[in-house]
């Protein structure tokens, strides 16, 4: 379309474009409804989101493209070090089920700490080269 001096541009609407934007919305809309609502926030969930932290500074994880992600020690020993806190300042304050759930995850991490650690050149850890705490 040519333009005549001081004319405005005059738009062309494809009338496609709206019956695509809407089919691309009911396309997302239906992606996302398969990853259904939020679990109830729990003492669990707080447990379990400090422990995948741990985990993955012990390395043997990998990246949504399936790289592995080497291991930093200091961020697993600092995370293992969270928890243990959140031990202490909410003992005394927890179920049972709770307890029990924090013993085996700290139990559990640690004993990957120190495989990681007895397996690693030296066994130290980064230039602390202490285990985590308590």
């Amino acid at each position: 379309m040519a333009e005549t001096p001081g004319e405005k541009p005059k738009l062309h609407v494809d009338s496609d474009w709206k019956e695509e934007a809407r089919r691309e919305k009911e396309r997302l809309a239906q992606e996302t409804e398969g990853t259904g609502p939020l679990p109830e926030a729990s003492f669990a969930e707080i447990i379990n989101m400090i422990l995948m932290q741990a985990l993955v500074g012990l390395g043997g994880m990998q990246t949504s493209d399936g790289r592995a992600l080497p291991p930093d020690l200091e961020v697993a020993r600092h995370y293992i070090d969270l928890l243990a806190l959140l031990g202490e300042k909410t003992k005394g304050n927890l179920t049972p089920d709770e307890d029990r759930l924090l013993g085996a995850a700290l139990y559990e991490v640690r004993m990957r700490f120190v495989q990681a650690t007895t397996a690693s050149p030296g066994g130290a850890v980064g230039t602390a080269g202490r285990p985590p705490t308590a």
